[in-house]
């Protein structure tokens, strides 16, 4: 009887540990897919960008025309606080470099907000 119950108890922890992270990234997409659907999108200018340069608060620009809030991703990007070399800035450099990985460039549009005001 005991066994029966660790047993369960063990498979309902291991299901949460598979499904919250899962929620969490839907959850994220979500978000993003509405932004980056929307018919209107929002056009920033280099000033507004400029003021979002910190690990809380932290967006950046790809190809001097696409702005993307990245705050979220920042605790969890692999480089570490590398991302914040160019925060509030055009960060196409070190987007294109060699360090990443080609899923970079399928994350990127979970994080898009609008378009660079030229």
């Amino acid at each position: 009887m005991l066994i029966v119950v660790v047993a369960v108890l063990l498979s309902v922890l291991l299901g949460a540990l598979l499904v919250i992270p899962q929620l969490k990234k839907t959850g994220n997409s979500k978000t993003a897919q509405k932004s980056s659907t929307s018919k209107v999108s929002k056009t920033y200018t280099k000033a507004e960008i400029s003021l979002h340069n910190k690990k809380t608060d932290c967006w950046i620009i790809i190809k001097d025309k696409v702005v993307y809030d990245v705050t979220s991703y920042v605790e969890e990007h692999p480089g570490g606080d590398a991302i914040l070399a160019h925060a509030g800035d055009d960060s196409t450099e070190g987007f294109f470099g060699p360090q990443h990985a080609t899923r970079v460039f399928d994350m990127i549009d979970d994080f898009y907000i609008g378009d660079l005001e030229h």
